[in-house]
């Protein structure tokens, strides 16, 4: 029988549905709970304290790997373990944080899949501007305790200017922080959201598009989970099948390889999302070449 762990620092159906695709993908390879494998599954739930606390639990007991969801999480189990294999996912610079060596040879104990390159947020810039052609602000709510959010938002305010858009920083430490300053971003007139990747958004997600839509804020947002809770529109990694890829680390690393020696690897495969009824409630029309561009589009 071999331990595996699973440590994400949020909760809820979007966290299960992650879990249950990297258990069914580690079947697919032979792994089948409860036959030769038993999880043990964490969820912090967006409480850093308690992700610091299941990190340091789970390292103690040593299992046999451990995946990550999230850079909070890897992180965390990262100061509690240099020996414990880790798989991690959805983490952006995982060089910069100091998780690993390289991309092509980590050398420690974690390899994974990266969320994105710092770059990808030009694309939310982008994509604000295509769908409000009078937007000429942008708030960016962004977790700045994270190097990642330190790092997505210098990239977005650097392509930002030239298509005529001016950002302001939001930190989304806390929901009271997210609303007292989203409101008051919001009396100015053209201005539009880019909620950048973080645990704390996507805790804080109701709230978020809560918000957008009060005001009438277009918004572009990292994650499918907050279109698909009634924001406007995505645009990320397919995290289905970051899952299934580290379904296929952990297979390896059960059978005998180091993480040392398991390049990291980028998305391969990316998603536009798009939702028709935000669209309509926002008073916007979605230019026709964008739909024909979209992944999904909820109506």
């Amino acid at each position: 029988m071999r331990h595996v762990g699973v440590l994400t620092g949020g909760a809820g159906p979007d966290s299960n549905a992650r879990v249950v695709v990297f258990q069914q993908a580690l079947a697919e390879l032979g792994w089948v709970e409860g036959g030769n494998v038993q999880f043990e599954i964490r969820q912090g739930g967006g409480n850093n304290d308690k992700v610091r606390q299941y990190a340091e639990e789970m390292a103690a007991r040593a299992p046999d790997v451990i995946m990550t969801i999230g850079g909070t999480a890897t992180g965390f189990l990262l100061r509690a373990t240099r020996s414990v294999p880790i798989v991690f996912t959805i983490v952006p610079d995982p060089v910069g944080s100091g998780f690993i060596d390289s991309l092509s040879r980590p050398g420690g104990n974690a390899t994974g899949f990266l969320q994105f390159e710092y770059s990808f947020g030009a694309k939310w810039v982008e994509l604000l501007k295509e769908i409000g052609p009078d937007i000429v602000r942008a708030a960016v709510l962004r977790d700045a305790s994270l190097p990642a959010g330190i790092g997505q938002f210098a990239v977005i305010q650097s392509v930002a200017p030239p298509l005529g858009i001016e950002v302001s920083p939001v930190n989304v430490r806390s929901a009271a922080e997210i609303e007292r300053d989203v409101s008051a971003f919001a009396r100015a007139t053209k201005s539009g959201l880019i909620v950048a990747s973080s645990t704390s958004a996507l805790v804080n997600r109701d709230l978020i598009i809560g918000l957008a839509t009060r005001h009438k804020l277009p918004a572009v947002y990292a994650q499918r989970e907050f279109v698909a809770a009634g924001g406007l529109i995505s645009y990320s990694a397919d995290f289905s099948a970051q899952f299934r890829s580290a379904a296929s680390y952990v297979d390896r690393i059960l059978k005998g390889e180091k993480p040392a020696d398991l390049a990291v690897q980028g998305p391969t495969k990316y998603q536009l999302v798009i939702n028709l009824k935000t669209a309509k409630a926002l008073g916007l029309k979605i230019p026709p070449a964008l739909l024909v561009r979209a992944d999904e589009v909820i109506e």
